[in-house]
């Protein structure tokens, strides 16, 4: 009998511990929070390559310095082309905000000597001729979609969370995100972006990515726009965590000045 009172003791915990899992398994909300608020140092810094591919196979590369600073829970990033010679001096700012407040952008074109603010109408215009748009390039808040657990699969032997955002606001630029998320780092390893009729638009993949002074770090990156069979990477290299990136370097006057 006891015996008996035993194993039935241990099977009645082992189904509340079960069931204990499958009420705390994240959703879609938790995980993509997760992402977002992935540690990445307080600052950041290292090379750009930038190799743009048409549906041809000719190639188009530009090499740039990429700096990045964290203040408090935001966000700040500029980047400075340095070639080839007809995108040099060209750079770009963005500043992303914890509060989910639009980011704010700017491009300074040496042509025209000026900065320029990116708006809101701009930011699904595309960077500089590559497959990420204004928007793309900044940080979006997890808190302005709303998000759907929809599976659980490996892909590339990774096990992941598959997550479906679909934004709150009615104008966005895509109707909707899946999300394949990594669950040993909550790195987003695959993006799916749909265009406004729902029609796949183009997929981001993480090529490659690695632990740089205890902080997952995306390395290589390649955007590919399925409808236009055109592809852009960017692979960041010589990368440096934590060297103490000054505030000052992200001005519009430190936009003019170059790296």
């Amino acid at each position: 009998m006891k015996t008996i009172k035993f194993l039935l003791i241990t099977m009645i915990i082992a189904a509340v511990a079960g069931f204990s899992t499958v009420k705390a398994q994240m959703n879609g909300h938790q995980i993509m929070e997760a992402v977002y608020n992935n540690p990445t140092g307080d600052d950041v810094q290292g090379e750009l390559k930038m190799i743009l591919k048409n549906k041809q196979g000719d190639q188009r590369v530009r090499e740039l310095k990429q700096y990045i600073r964290q203040e408090g829970k935001d966000e700040k990033k500029i980047m400075f082309f340095l070639s080839p010679a007809d995108v040099k001096g060209t750079s770009f700012m963005s500043w992303s905000y914890a509060d989910g407040r639009d980011d704010d952008q700017w491009i300074y074109l040496p042509a025209l000597k000026r900065t320029k603010r990116i708006s809101s109408d701009s930011k699904a215009d595309y960077f500089m001729g590559s497959d990420f748009t204004y928007d793309d390039l900044g940080d979006r808040h997890p808190s302005e979609d709303n998000h759907k657990l929809l599976r659980e699969e490996t892909i590339d032997g990774h096990a992941c969370y598959v997550v479906e955002s679909t934004p709150k606001e009615a104008d966005y630029m895509y109707s909707k995100t899946i999300t394949w998320v990594m669950k040993d780092n909550f790195l987003g390893l695959k993006r799916d972006f749909f265009d406004d009729r729902g029609n796949l638009l183009k997929t981001l993949s993480i090529k490659k990515f690695e632990k740089i002074n205890d902080f997952w770090t995306i390395l290589n990156t390649e955007m590919h726009n399925v409808q236009k069979n055109h592809t852009t990477e960017m692979i960041f290299s010589k990368v440096k965590i934590n060297q103490g990136v000054p505030s000052n370097k992200f001005t519009e006057r430190s936009m003019t000045l170059g790296q």
